[in-house]
């Protein structure tokens, strides 16, 4: 009989080690190995091909057959965007988020909607009994016939379920709960998930069954376990919000059945989601006329524009070094942009603090925001507000050029839709295009040349 051996392996990127190490050479980081009993490999894993194993040959590409993915709609059209157009069967999607804000929620709700139209749906909860997702469904209003609730953290045992029911859609809620019982470690260990996360994409792709699994978050807000895991699945979803406040946002990072970065609103009520379908008039609704260091930038969030109101405050500073504090926006933008308008307009800012913010807890990180935040640092310094309707896009050099950005028609037409009358984009921006009639357009080459257009009362 072979022997059991022991190995210390990373739980955030994986690396295994026969001794314990207290700095990991794979990620750098600390105190991350934790020991795990290696199973002992048997002599008849290595199957030839003559063991009648199906192998596979390849194949020309001109001769392959272009097949349409056919896809499972729900009736939160947010959802569906995200994913690229709704559920992929025979996919195998990950949904991130931290304790609390809405995930089970939100899949529960998504089982719901799908079980309506006939199909089964098995949920499998590893952390709460069926009383108390029986409980969760009452409160939302789910009520389905086609809706199987099992908990269960075996995973021979569900796939044994799944395999009788035949469900078009499951629900793993959570993967660290998940246990093999060939593996010999405690279930959320770096084995564990990736081994349970393998075979449930055995039994999505063998099946053609959508399987969900939901993932825990770090203190650092990505999903716990190696990263490895994110390279497995079809499509990692992340479900972002405070949890005080009702808005939630289910952002998509990875997707191969659509475009990555799409983003879906939703808003927390009583009896569940609501869909948000008009993301800017939700971010703009509150916003205050004619403040000083207030501006709109319309970012693209994935295929969709999406208009943000940007908040700077600017004081002087009492300490030797001025502070600079950044929400919602990467912080090495903030010096960056206060550097170029010192260097190139003239402001001294070296002895002020700065405070940015993105209103709405939305998080940007695109480049096309860099001429609102700097416009909101000057309205800010000068104590003088810009016009309420002015949108505010561009990318800032170091140079203080205003460098040109992508899709600017589809930006453009969102700011013209809710009601403003002009744009500051670049210069080199306006060519190619028409311009919509009720809103007028104006380029810029230097952050110089914007200031003096946006500050000119």
């Amino acid at each position: 009989m072979a022997k059991r051996k022991n190995k210390f392996v990373c739980q955030d990127c994986g690396y295994e080690s026969a001794k314990w190490m207290g700095k990991c050479p794979g990620c750098g980081n600390w105190n991350t190995m934790v020991e795990e009993i290696q199973a002992p490999v048997s002599g008849g894993r290595h199957v030839s091909s003559g063991s009648g194993r199906k192998v596979s040959k390849p194949e020309k590409i001109t001769a392959l057959e272009s097949q349409k993915e056919p896809r499972i709609t729900t009736e939160m059209k947010e959802f569906n965007r995200v994913l690229g157009g709704g559920v992929v069967p025979g996919s195998l999607v990950l949904i991130g988020g931290d304790p609390g804000i809405g995930k089970s929620t939100l899949l529960l709700q998504i089982s719901s909607q799908i079980a309506k139209k006939k199909m089964p749906v098995l949920y499998v909860s590893g952390e709460e009994s069926t009383r108390q997702t029986k409980l969760r469904a009452e409160r939302l209003g789910v009520d389905e016939d086609e809706l199987y609730v099992l908990s269960e953290t075996n995973l021979q045992d569900i796939s044994n379920q799944i395999e009788e029911l035949q469900p078009q859609l499951v629900i793993i809620d959570s993967i660290q709960t998940i246990y093999r019982e060939e593996v010999a470690s405690a279930p959320g260990s770096v084995s564990q998930v990736r081994e349970c996360t393998g075979e449930l994409m055995r039994i999505a792709k063998t099946n053609h069954i959508s399987i969900f699994i939901v993932g825990h978050v770090t203190k650092e807000g990505s999903i716990a376990g190696p990263r490895l895991l994110e390279h497995m699945v079809d499509a990692v979803l992340y479900f972002e919000g405070e949890r005080h406040h009702t808005y939630r946002i289910l952002r998509g990072v990875k997707n191969r059945f659509g475009s990555t970065h799409e983003m879906g609103i939703f808003e927390m009520k009583e009896e569940g989601l609501r869909e948000v379908l008009n993301a800017s008039e939700i971010f703009l609704e509150e916003r205050t006329a004619g403040a000083a260091g207030s501006t709109v930038v319309a970012s693209m969030e994935g295929t969709r524009p999406v208009l943000v109101e940007i908040q700077a405050l600017i004081s002087p500073s009492s300490f030797g070094n001025p502070r600079r504090m950044a929400t919602g926006i990467d912080y090495n933008r903030v010096p960056l942009i206060m550097a170029v308008l010192e260097k190139r307009v003239g402001f001294m800012l070296q002895n002020q603090d700065a405070y940015i913010k993105v209103a709405g807890g939305v998080k940007l990180d695109e480049p096309a925001i860099d001429l609102a935040i700097a416009i909101s640092i000057a309205s800010s310094f000068r104590d003088q507000a810009t016009e309420p309707k002015d949108i505010f896009i561009g990318e800032v050099g170091l140079t203080g050029e205003i460098r040109r950005v992508s899709r600017i028609e589809q930006r453009v037409q969102e700011a013209a839709k809710l009601g403003f009358k002009r744009v500051i984009c670049p210069k080199n921006n306006l060519d190619g295009w028409k311009t919509p009639k009720d809103i007028q357009v104006v380029g810029v080459s230097t952050v110089q040349e914007a200031l003096e257009i946006a500050l000119a009362r």
